[in-house]
């Protein structure tokens, strides 16, 4: 059975629900899923909650579904490029769980690797640490120190974007691509990925391959894509 898709909304046909957990990759404008956005916010579904380093900008991203108030509640580490996310959860329309960005993606490395939590020193003494579980354990120095409990992430669907993909759902990511999306892949009980080019299997050299097929359920192909660039920067010229 072939896992190649025409477009992104017959790759999600029968996946989307509402009020599904969705880990989403990508950082900043950088590696998003956006062909498979743009069919989640056209299909209707509402009450999602998405675990994903940011929420993109106004209109971009996930930002998209903000607009659309389709998303009920936003797992991240970075936010501060959305101002309607700044309104919404000012707001209180919008929950919001503050996760640091290493966390997060050792918390959707656990989910893929079915570990339910695991310690971690980062947070300890915020906000990021109230209400989870505190314990000491002697560092590597032989030092006790105290870690607080953070749990894996078992999404419902993962949204990837990566380079290639081969027919058989092997994956190659690009740069700043491959950070948020190899392990929010994992870590979905269906993973979408949304691919520059496909290519036949064997193509791609096995040792250049980031994530093994066993873990895509469906690819779209998604170009072609326009560099979008979150802020443009000019010097002034010079005056001869």
């Amino acid at each position: 059975m072939t896992k190649i898709y025409p477009d992104a909304t017959s790759a999600l046909n029968g996946v989307l629900t509402n009020d599904m957990l969705i880990a989403a990759g990508g950082f900043g404008l950088c590696g998003l899923p956006e062909r498979l956005l743009d069919a989640i916010r056209d299909s209707g579904v509402t009450g999602l909650t998405f675990a994903s380093n940011n929420a993109g900008i106004d209109n971009e991203g996930i930002g998209k579904l903000l607009r659309t108030r389709q998303v009920k509640k936003m797992i991240s580490s970075y936010v501060g490029e959305n101002k309607e996310f700044e309104r919404q959860y000012l707001s209180g329309e919008l929950e919001v769980e503050f996760c640091p960005q290493g966390t997060l993606a050792e918390r959707m490395r656990a989910g893929g690797a079915g570990i339910p939590g695991f310690y971690t020193r980062t947070g300890v003494g915020t906000e990021v640490a109230k209400g989870k579980e505190h314990k000491q354990f002697t560092d590597r120095d032989g030092v006790m120190q105290t870690y607080i409990l953070e749990e894996g992430i078992f999404a419902d669907l993962a949204i990837i974007k990566a380079w290639k993909a081969d027919e058989t759902g092997n994956l190659v990511f690009r740069k700043t691509a491959r950070n948020f999306n190899l392990p929010a892949a994992t870590c979905g009980r269906i993973c979408v990925a949304e691919v520059e080019e496909v290519v036949p299997a064997g193509a791609l050299d096995p040792d250049q391959i980031h994530l093994a097929g066993v873990f895509v359920n469906r690819i779209v192909p998604g170009a072609p894509y326009d560099k979008k660039i979150e802020f443009r920067t000019v010097r002034e010229r010079e005056v001869v």
